[in-house]
């Protein structure tokens, strides 16, 4: 009897053995999501145009926290392997997105810099002409103007592309001001002459 006890008492602990340890924690998948979510954290790009992808593999990792936690181990491996998915595309889309800007603000600063320079040479001829203007107010946005150019300059350097951007068309508004003030007022002289 008492061997019979004994062997009962092997068996289930052996059986407890066997459970326990076909139900351990997804510690390498848990680990391998925590890395991947903070990779795209510490992504530029990423974070700059693929914030909500960065959320959305938080999120998932909560989850996966929250389902390890109660000791559900299928599902907090799936939700592992969806914050790297997650994680993964947010870096690759923040990629894509900063090389689509870098290319529209290479396009912008190159188009404002000819815009510059003739706007520059109609105000140096409008002085020529002894046209009517207010040329301390004209220098000044001219000026201005350039300061904007200089600055989404740095920016673009700073790998700032949206803020190139965004300098390089409030340039193109001032150039287009002043060479309106121009024009109009050329067109004045002429036609009272």
């Amino acid at each position: 009897m008492k061997f019979i006890q004994k062997s009962l008492i092997c068996v289930f602990i052996f059986s407890l053995v066997l459970l326990t340890g076909c139900t351990k924690p997804p510690t390498e998948e848990m680990n391998n999501a925590e890395e991947a979510v903070a990779r795209a954290e510490n992504d530029p790009d990423a974070v700059n145009f693929a914030g909500n992808l960065i959320q959305r593999a938080k999120d998932s990792l909560a989850l996966m926290h929250e389902e390890a936690d109660v000791k559900r181990y299928d599902s907090a491996i799936n939700y592992a392997n969806d914050a790297i998915a997650l994680a993964e595309r947010a870096i690759n889309e923040g990629r894509g997105e900063a090389w689509q800007k870098k290319q529209q603000a290479t396009a912008a600063l190159s188009e404002v810099r000819p815009q510059l320079l003739e706007t520059e040479k109609r105000i140096e001829n409008a002085k020529a002409a002894n046209l009517p203007l207010d040329y301390g107010t004209i220098d000044g946005d001219f000026n201005s103007a350039k300061r904007t150019y200089d600055q989404a300059q740095s920016a673009m350097s700073g790998n700032r592309y949206q803020e190139a951007i965004f300098l390089s068309n409030n340039v193109r508004s001032s150039l287009a001001g002043i060479n309106q003030k121009l024009g109009v007022k050329a067109m004045e002289v002429s036609r009272n002459k």
